[in-house]
């Protein structure tokens, strides 16, 4: 692990490497403890560099063997070696040459599951960002491209299996009990993409015919007697094929692809170049053991990797700091995916919800950085919700901008320029300018200014000229680093909604650019007119969140509800829901802490039922509705001084108004909504499971017993009606006989099934109040607990720390001293995944006093830590600095 203080590495720094790697030969001797590496690697020197440039490689926490040039051992004067660096002296000036680095690893000992590591019996690898460096010495850096021919040895009984990139060269016995397999890569790609598995494995196959007619082999490997569950990702796997050549014309380009999914796994999947390694989480699915929604992200995520194929392999990052390039640019094309697979408003209420919760915050905190950040000091903490989701709405605006057709014109010259390169941000930008003719410098703010823009409406009607008048403000907070900003350029989709629920048309409009139903906000203030408007209509502003901003707009009541009630935009009609259901959540929070009564306003509470009852309405759409804003969304409205106890009990106190008006409109959809037959993840039948669940919820408030989720429990006949009835005996009755009866045979049926397990321990540790720690705390004596699965970890640990706001929150400050402890026990074992939970701390500052405090003290606990990683340590300094 390392323990120093990190390198800042900076943007303005850049410069191509001195030596330009021509291609690559990589050698493994696979043995659990002690693998033979050896790394061929041809070199010339970059036209114009000084000829007593030394090559510099890359390495972390390795030890050299052997070290050959031209096949020729090299003096011991002409190198150093230390574990992180490999430096090689007079070298040709011009030549190509041949350097052969020979390490040896343990992959077994590799707990940081970075690099070459084994678990469960498997090899694998995982190289993004830095981990090739920790397999050998190496120029890891992701403008580094070469062609790859790989070639594993391995003892044959225990790997059967032996992959890695590009397309199977062959393999065959190799000496007594070892074979060998061998892999070519003909495309250029970075050391991050490089993959490796080998060991016993079961798989499925299929192919997929290509838009030029080529058959392209795909096979999913997995545990055995897992097989099964692997039928719906190469379902989803062959739709995304299909809909990227539909969509964006790109076609497969190797002969075989291949998946491999592993239980231990820091991330959640790897693109690397066809040969893709997954969590299993996010492969594995059959309706006893998968919910709908891990259907929908097994669909989403192979979509996203797959998708990677064209953004972010065959067109790379130039460096670290254009991550948003390949991951933002590919989650906005996951996100199409879905939308088109699924339903559109839905999905896109979900993808706000999610960014809301948590991007915004992470833009207006401590840990806030642009998409595009200048300045890094470890890069596996930029794997953030700005670079991927906010990364994804950047892309989106671009879209907006220049309509699908503008968009496709973009995307195509950049697949034509860029193929093969590594590029950057600017290059990419340039694509759409070029193509459409249209100025983005002002707009490219997006990727340089961090920080959630605050836009201000005002309005006003003048009947008598027939004129509606628009004033918008913006203004972006300041930032770690950035403390002033420049206006940005904000597209904002809108409709003036009539009384008879029409959309007006204006004669004109004044004031600044507006394209079809888009206003362009440039300028710091800007007032737009419109004209012809022949009665005073309701604004729906920023509508399908065409721009990821906050907006501050006193739009009374009533048209609030106008807006719910007639809208065409089917997001801006939950959007209006929200918008009526936050001031009343803010109260009860606020009445709560204060020990008054909560109330909630009729009209919110009628236009809430109404929806959920109006069978015009999907019933996916109705549940999103009736699930109103999270504890976290309030506290991100309440702003700061926040109690989570009281914005917990506020919100309970709302809900169980809204279920004792509605109880007549969720007994029906109780019935109403029942999925009859055999179970299908379809976003339909989906939809109406999350719509009785939902109701289901409502009815437990109401009647205030364990007994409806007890029936639900055992009549429960697929994995999202269980766990849901699991969830409401949980949260809502934990000490009653139902919800212990519910947990112990939910741990007893699932027990050798650890995906299920993990759903077990997340339920228990998101039950809300003062008993969770101690919950908790038992737990992790558990049998089932497994404190070196990632997975494992987040579902207990990072469940309870980002999930649980009271139990976490506790005002003793026990939650915080509780997680230190956690993070000092994972960092040496795992420091990519004790960084990740630390950053459930990130809000600490928003707090009322007595717990911020507390959580101060738990930082400054880590941070005097003598033997911190990296990533942990600039989480925790970042996060105390600010």
């Amino acid at each position: 692990m390392r323990t120093d203080t990190g390198q800042i590495v900076n943007l303005a720094d850049y410069r191509p490497t001195d030596f330009v790697l021509e291609r690559v030969d990589l050698t493994f001797e696979l043995d659990p403890t002690n693998t033979k590496v050896d790394a061929r690697l041809i070199f010339h020197r970059r036209e114009g560099v000084d000829l007593k440039a030394p090559l510099v490689l890359d390495g972390d926490e390795l030890k050299l063997s052997g070290l050959l040039f031209d096949q020729r051992e090299v003096p011991a004067s002409q190198y150093d070696a230390t574990p992180e660096l490999l430096t090689i002296r007079d070298l040709p000036a011009e030549a190509p040459f041949e350097i052969t680095v020979t390490t040896f690893i343990n992959p077994e000992a590799n707990t940081q599951l970075m690099g070459l590591y084994r678990t469960n019996g498997i090899y694998c690898t995982q190289c993004e960002a830095e981990g090739f460096r920790r397999i050998t010495y190496f120029p890891d850096r992701p403008d580094v491209l070469a062609p790859y021919t790989i070639t594993i040895i391995g003892d044959k009984a225990a790997n059967p299996v032996m992959l890695s990139n590009g397309n199977f060269l062959g393999g065959a016995g190799y000496d007594e009990g070892r074979a060998f397999a061998a892999w070519f890569d003909p495309h250029p790609k970075p050391s991050y993409l490089f993959a490796l598995v080998a060991g016993d494995l079961g798989l499925i196959e299929d192919t997929f015919e290509t838009m030029s007619g080529r058959e392209v082999a795909l096979k999913i490997y997995v545990e055995h007697g897992k097989e099964a569950r692997a039928a719906y990702a190469m379902d989803a796997l062959k739709r995304s094929m299909k809909w990227d050549e539909e969509r964006f014309g790109r076609e497969y380009d190797l002969n075989i692809f291949q998946i491999v999914a592993v239980s231990d796994f820091n991330m959640g999947a790897m693109e690397n170049k066809g040969l893709n390694v997954f969590n299993d989480k996010y492969v594995l699915a059959d309706p006893e053991t998968a919910t709908d929604q891990d259907y929908a992200n097994i669909e989403a995520i192979i979509a996203h990797e797959y998708f990677h194929n064209w953004t972010g392999n065959r067109i790379t990052c130039r460096d670290w700091f254009q991550l948003c390039l390949k991951e933002g640019l590919t989650v906005y094309r996951d996100h199409e995916f879905s939308a088109d697979e699924r339903s559109r408003p839905v999905k896109r209420i979900a993808e706000v919800r999610h960014l809301k919760s948590e991007q915004f915050p992470e833009d207006a905190g401590p840990l806030a950085h642009p998409v595009r950040p200048t300045i890094y000091r470890e890069i596996n903490n930029f794997y953030t919700t700005t670079v991927y989701e906010k990364g994804s709405e950047v892309t989106r605006m671009i879209a907006t901008l220049l309509g699908q057709d503008g968009f496709k014109k973009g995307m195509d010259l950049y697949f034509e320029r860029h193929d093969g390169d590594a590029a950057t941000v600017e290059d990419f930008v340039k694509c759409f300018e070029d193509s459409s003719g249209r100025d983005l410098s002002q707009f490219s703010r997006w990727y340089h200014q961090a920080g959630t823009p605050l836009v201000t409406v005002s309005t006003a009607y003048d009947a008598a000229a027939a004129t509606f008048t628009l004033t918008l403000e913006q203004t972006i907070p300041a930032t770690p680093g950035q403390a002033t900003k420049e206006p940005m350029h904000i597209p904002l989709s809108f409709a003036l909604i009539l009384d008879n629920g029409s959309i007006a048309e204006p004669a004109s409009v004044s004031g600044g650019e507006v394209t079809g139903d888009v206003l362009h906000l440039t300028e710091r203030s800007q007032t737009f007119v419109f004209s012809g408007i022949s009665s005073r209509p309701v604004l729906s502003l920023n509508r399908s969140f065409s721009a990821p901003i906050n907006l501050s707009f006193d739009q009374a009541t009533e048209d609030l509800v106008h807006i719910a009630r007639h809208d065409t935009d089917l997001f801006s009609r939950w959007q209006a829901l929200t918008d009526l259901a936050v001031p009343n959540l803010i109260q009860a929070a606020r009445d709560a802490r204060e020990g008054k009564p909560v109330t909630a306003d009729k009209a919110f509470v009628a236009a809430l039922l109404e929806a959920a009852a109006d069978t015009k309405l999907e019933p996916a759409f109705r549940a999103q509705a009736l699930a109103l804003p999270s504890e976290a969304d309030i506290a991100r409205e309440l702003g700061g001084n926040n109690d989570p106890d009281a914005i917990h009990a506020g919100r309970q106190a709302v809900l169980a108004l809204i279920a004792e008006a509605g109880r007549d409109t969720f007994l029906s959809l109780a019935e109403e909504m029942r999925v009859e037959g055999t179970f299908t993840p379809d976003a339909a039948s989906a939809g109406k499971r999350s719509l009785r669940n939902a109701a289901l919820g409502y009815l437990a408030i109401v009647e205030n017993a364990p007994a409806r989720g007890a029936e639900a429990f055992a009549k429960a006949d697929n994995m999202t009606d269980l766990s849901q009835a699991l969830t409401l005996l949980a949260h809502r009755f934990p000490a009653s006989a139902e919800a212990k009866d519910a947990l112990e045979t939910f741990a007893k049926r699932f027990a050798d099934n650890p995906l299920v397990i993990d759903k077990w321990f997340l339920i228990q540790a998101t039950i809300p109040g003062e008993d969770a720690l101690a919950r908790v705390k038992a737990l992790m004596e558990d049998e089932k607990f497994n404190a070196s699965n990632p997975n494992r970890v987040r579902s207990l640990v990072g469940a309870f720390a980002f999930a649980n706001a009271t139990g976490f929150n506790r005002a003793d400050g026990e939650g915080y001293r509780f997680l230190a402890a956690q993070i000092l026990a994972i960092d040496p074992k795992n420091p990519q995944l004790a960084a990740r939970i630390l950053t459930s701390m990130r809000s600490w500052r928003s707090l009322e006093s007595v717990r911020a405090d507390h959580a101060r003290a738990a930082l400054m606990e880590i941070e005097r830590a003598p033997q911190l990683s990296t990533d942990v340590r600039d989480i925790v300094e970042r996060m105390l600095k600010a």
